[in-house]
């Protein structure tokens, strides 16, 4: 692991009510990329505009109590889900409405964050486990590649003894 994985952190919070503390939590300007968005438009443009980098990107939906917006944001969800479906999904709702917002919610969302004192220490463990798969699956496409290379060369050479073993037979 060379280098560090530089992760931007998209959060939907129309009140206002978690981005600061998210903000805090992920200071590291080196590591971190933090954006708030008030609007869903807003939010889902700048997805759209992220779509082709192969950074790390998280998105952290801030959910109330009204049923109307658990169905807004399942609509949202699935537009983040056509728009890139690399990007990893935090939601953060009440407590008491977890159970209702999981059976409402049809995609795959990474992790169900209740609204408590622990929640942006959950978002954070969350986050590094987001990070850990996405650096795990980078790893995973380079030795793949490495691994084709390798069998490449290995049938190149054994093609290479097979001709030198017909046409030089004196050498075998």
């Amino acid at each position: 692991m060379a280098k560090n994985i530089k992760t931007h952190l998209y959060c939907y919070d129309d009140h206002r009510g978690f981005s600061e503390d998210v903000r805090k939590r992920f200071s590291d300007q080196s590591r971190y990329t933090v954006a708030s968005f008030q609007t869903r438009e807003e939010f889902i443009s700048q997805i759209e505009s992220d779509k082709e980098h192969n950074f790390c990107k998280i998105a952290i939906l801030g959910l109330h109590d009204t049923r109307e917006q658990f169905e807004m944001i399942d609509h949202l969800v699935a537009e983040i889900e056509e728009i890139d479906r690399r990007t990893g999904l935090i939601l953060l709702g009440p407590t008491d409405k977890m159970e209702e917002i999981r059976k409402i919610l049809k995609f795959n969302i990474d992790a169900y964050v209740p609204k408590n004192t622990n929640s942006i220490l959950r978002i954070h463990n969350t986050v590094k486990k987001l990070i850990s798969e996405h650096g795990i699956s980078l790893f995973k496409k380079k030795r793949n590649i490495s691994v084709y290379a390798l069998i490449g060369f290995i049938l190149l050479c054994a093609i290479l003894i097979l001709i030198a073993r017909f046409r030089l037979p004196q050498y075998f």
